[in-house]
């Protein structure tokens, strides 16, 4: 039962058709003390209600929800902390295996503290959606989608039949087996509701209890960092690490500061032939120009009139790549249309139309601008087709420029510009390859796959191109990977798969595949062409995520793009060839044709969706959405309320975090004369710190798996063996790309031992310091930790036997991941870093006050001893931002924390 406070007497009933339902009223709390309310962001009032629904005088105060009152005054520079409970949880199988790993370990802790296991299960829902296993292995043939489906399951046995076990063991817990879709994707077209609903019991006013249905924001967070997608339906929520979703899982509130909310207007309407992807790249360039990091985007202005929810989706949907915490979009009659197309239960409809409006959530034309803490604005009318790369989404390129920015890349980045010019035969085939040529052309990931605009275009695109005789070049490894059935069969209702499959853009799979790293390999001929060459070859996508290293080990310049470019690249074949102005290929009759000539018109585009996008469609392809094919089927289950370890399991491991864990904490120590495992520059990512990708033989990952007698071809990835602790520390700071200063010159994750200075791979000197009870820290630049929200970076960085890292700045996840994982995050004064101190890394460091009386945000001292045995003493703030934060920090972290006070 719940014991509300209500101190701003907002709580009341709306009649919707045949129901009421109890709300916390936004008008009612604003003529009862919070005036003004109705000016905020839209994203604020949805935080606003969830402090009113979950007043209880501890976790929620009345002066928490006046704080939200007063941002009208501060807007959001007034550091204030509040606790925000999501309605629900997304998890992806990557970060769903280790979460659910984790509850599994939890529920045999919980068992030798004497306590009940059944106490460990989700509080709030949870769906887990199975979209990051397929790899594109097969391509190119009607044959793909079977036997990468086929591959998947031999693979990932062992996974999947742990999470079948976790869908019978725990309740709250769905799963969505594989070849169903993305979980961004399956979360906009069939999870997501935009308003919750719950049955509670209260307490009456004559003492008695009775059930009632509660009426809320669908709000969430998610396993990953795009779950931001979500925001373009007017959803709030956004990527947190896995551990921070266990920690929701398990009735935690996030503590999170009052966000800053920067509005983003949107006038005018694109010009024919700009598509939703140039849109984005225009969007997400200009908004981490501005800087947002940690701040709200709510974008307004009378240009979201002419945009799809699906536009809408695509631009909340690359959120992570500007940098924000959310890129929300409020309710509109967009909103409401969409619901009601992707098959919504017309109750439900009608029931986000009454709320919305009722709460003055609703925009309309004649809605006035909100208070924001800053705005920017794009005219949607000036956005010019692009691309970005060839390593960071943000990193923009007109279409027209894209050529010659290629070139400049080769110059600047690759240090390769004397034979931009060169070819090199590939073996036993009739071409050759060079600088630029694409080799992977993948329409790929939930950020596109989601947009009718764009499948349709490329669709379109592709049967233009056949009708005119093009053919996509032989180096061309090409895939297509919808995030949803529904994208699958609109595409072949509408005729235009045919096309797709004529070029090559078979039907790989439904999953992120290429966006993740998994692009599978590339023909062995083409491979060995590039490695013995050194040819700078190229991937365009149509993903958010392009990062050095990621797509492919053997492509370095990685761009992304929208779906028709994609077709158009892998027509073309090479950078090199400037789209807008070259020739893409020649016709039947040996005529040049150039990109405009099959470029579809935007109102052929609508005709093609009008046509075959229907209630039906979202309908028959949702109706059994978590039954699964035959395979998902055949599992057998084993175990029952606790899981039955199986020792010799290479991908699911009782992992160590509870090992000797008592039911009070320890005091925490000190850090004295630790030793410097890494010294990083800066935008060190998490996929940096632990990758996703492929597992290489030589690495420690690979010794482990070949001592097991896993032979190389069935090593699978990094991401599919997360639910296994001894693969993912063997993996960490072992990405190929990765340059720990320590080692200048030097690509991949090494390190020197000291003392003696031996070089080594990090795992080995890091447990060699283990042995020899030494503690360790990590010294970085800027942005440390930036990317997906990969719980693996902190959980590998603990187990390494790491106590603090110290950096210039964090991105937000990594951060709290760390503390979650019981590490101290420090960072430096401005304009320190550890090149201004002249560090080599074979200094010892020594850290006081963690021991103490800590406090959020304390100012502390580091004191550096260098080898020469001079003593430094360097001022740093410690990164624990929160009560809730330093109560995870002395529990050891906060999977700790929460068990103890369950077994309480």
């Amino acid at each position: 039962m719940t014991n509300h406070l209500d101190s701003f007497k907002s709580r009341k009933k709306l009649k919707v058709g045949e129901k009421t339902y109890v709300y916390y009223s936004l008008k009612d709390a604003e003529e009862n003390g919070l005036e003004g309310i109705s000016s905020l962001p839209f994203s604020m009032k949805i935080l606003l209600e969830n402090l009113l629904r979950y007043e209880d005088g501890r976790t929620v105060t009345k002066e928490d929800i006046q704080a939200i009152a007063e941002w009208l005054t501060s807007r959001g520079k007034a550091e204030r902390e509040i606790a925000f409970r999501p309605a629900r949880v997304l998890m992806q199988d990557f970060t769903g295996v280790p979460a659910v790993v984790d509850l599994a370990a939890l529920r045999d802790a919980m068992t030798k503290l004497g306590g009940d296991p059944e106490k460990i299960n989700p509080l709030v829902p949870v769906d887990l959606v199975i979209d990051h296993s397929v790899i594109v292995d097969e391509f190119g043939s009607p044959k793909a989608l079977q036997k990468n489906v086929d591959l998947e399951y031999s693979r990932n046995g062992e996974r999947y039949n742990f999470l079948r076990w976790g869908q019978q063991a725990f309740e709250n817990f769905r799963v969505v087996p594989p070849g169903t879709g993305i979980c961004h994707q399956v979360n906009l077209e069939y999870l997501a509701q935009t308003v919750w609903t719950r049955k509670e019991k209260v307490a009456t006013e004559k003492g008695k209890t009775e059930t009632v249905e509660v009426a809320y924001p669908d709000t969430l967070v998610g396993t990953d960092s795009h779950t931001t997608m979500v925001n373009g339906m007017a959803v709030l929520g956004w990527g947190v690490g896995g551990i921070e979703a266990e920690a929701a899982m398990l009735g935690q509130p996030i503590s999170m500061l009052i966000p800053e909310v920067i509005g983003f207007k949107l006038t005018g309407k694109p010009r024919e032939g700009v598509t939703a992807t140039d849109v984005v790249l225009t969007v997400t360039q200009m908004l981490r120009k501005k800087g947002v990091v940690g701040k709200f985007v709510e974008f307004y202005g009378p240009g979201l009139g002419s945009m799809t929810l699906a536009d809408r989706a695509t631009i909340a949907n690359m959120a992570p790549e500007y940098g924000a915490t959310c890129g929300f979009f409020p309710v509109d009659s967009e909103t409401i249309a969409f619901l009601d197309t992707s098959g919504r239960k017309s109750e439900r409809v009608e029931l986000v139309e009454k709320y919305a409006k009722a709460q003055g959530m609703f925009r309309s034309r004649a809605t006035p601008d909100p208070v924001f803490t800053d705005t920017l604005e794009l005219d949607l009318s000036t956005v010019q087709p692009s691309i970005a790369g060839p390593k960071r989404p943000q990193d923009r390129v007109l279409l027209s420029d894209a050529k010659s920015g290629f070139a400049g890349a080769m110059e600047t980045e690759f240090k390769k510009a004397a034979d931009l010019a060169a070819r090199y035969k590939v073996e036993g085939k009739n071409f050759d390859i060079g600088h630029g040529d694409v080799v992977i052309a993948a329409i790929t990931s939930c950020t596109n796959t989601s947009n009718p605009s764009v499948m349709m275009a490329a669709g379109l695109l592709a049967r233009n191109a056949v009708e005119k005789g093009l053919t996509v070049k032989p180096w061309v490894k090409t895939s297509l990977a919808p995030g949803s059935q529904v994208v699958a069969e609109y595409l072949t209702k509408s005729g235009l798969q045919e096309s797709l499959d004529q070029l090559g853009f078979n039907l790989v799979g439904f999953g992120c595949t290429t966006c993740i790293g998994n692009s599978g390999p590339l023909p062995a001929e083409i491979s060995k062409a590039i490695n013995d060459n050194d040819v700078v070859a190229a991937a365009v996508l149509s993903g958010n995520r392009n990062f050095e290293g990621r797509v492919n080990p053997d492509v370095r310049a990685n761009y992304l793009a929208s779906p028709p470019l994609v077709v158009a690249y892998a027509l073309a074949g090479s950078l090199q060839v400037d789209l807008s102005k070259d020739p893409i290929g020649v016709d039947k009759k040996g005529k040049p044709v150039y990109l405009k000539d099959i470029w579809p018109s935007s109102k052929e585009v609508e005709e093609f969706i009008q046509k075959t996008i229907t209630k039906a469609l979202f309908k028959s392809k949702y109706a059994d959405v978590f039954k699964g094919d035959e395979h998902w089927q055949k599992i057998q289950v084993e175990g029952g309320k606790t899981y039955k370890w199986n020792m010799s399991s290479t991908y699911v491991q009782n992992p160590p975090y509870f090992e000797g864990m008592e039911k009070q904490p320890k005091p925490v120590e000190d850090i004295v004369n630790a030793r410097v495992l890494g010294l990083f520059l800066d935008s060190i990512t998490t996929d940096h710190i632990s990758p996703a990708g492929s597992i290489k033989a030589a690495s420690p990952a690979g010794k482990y798996l070949m001592d097991r007698q896993v032979a190389p071809a069935d090593f699978n990835q990094y991401g599919t063996r997360r639910g296994n602790h001894e693969i993912m520390m063997r993996g960490t700071f072992a990405n190929i790309r990765i340059k720990n200063q320590m080692i200048p010159g030097v690509e991949g994750g090494v390190t020197k031992y000291f003392p003696g200075g031996e070089q080594l791979p990090i795992y080995d000197a890091a447990m060699k310091y283990k042995d020899a009870g030494v503690p360790l820290v990590v010294f970085a630049g800027k942005e440390y930790g930036t990317g997906s929200s990969r719980d693996w970076a902190a959980k590998g960085t603990v187990l390494l036997g790491v106590r603090a890292v110290i950096a210039q700045s964090f991105e937000r996840i990594h951060r709290s991941n760390l503390v979650g994982m019981g590490v101290v995050p420090l960072v430096f004064e401005e304009g320190t870093s550890w090149q201004t101190l002249g560090l080599k890394g074979d200094e010892t460091v020594t850290i006081k006050g963690l021991s103490g009386d800590l406090k959020p945000r304390q100012k502390m001292e580091a004191e550096i001893t260098f080898a020469d045995g001079s003593v430094k003493k360097v001022p740093l703030i410690c990164r624990i931002d929160t009560l809730d934060e330093l109560e995870y920090y002395k529990n050891g972290g906060i999977l700790q924390y929460v068990l103890r006070s369950l077994a309480a």
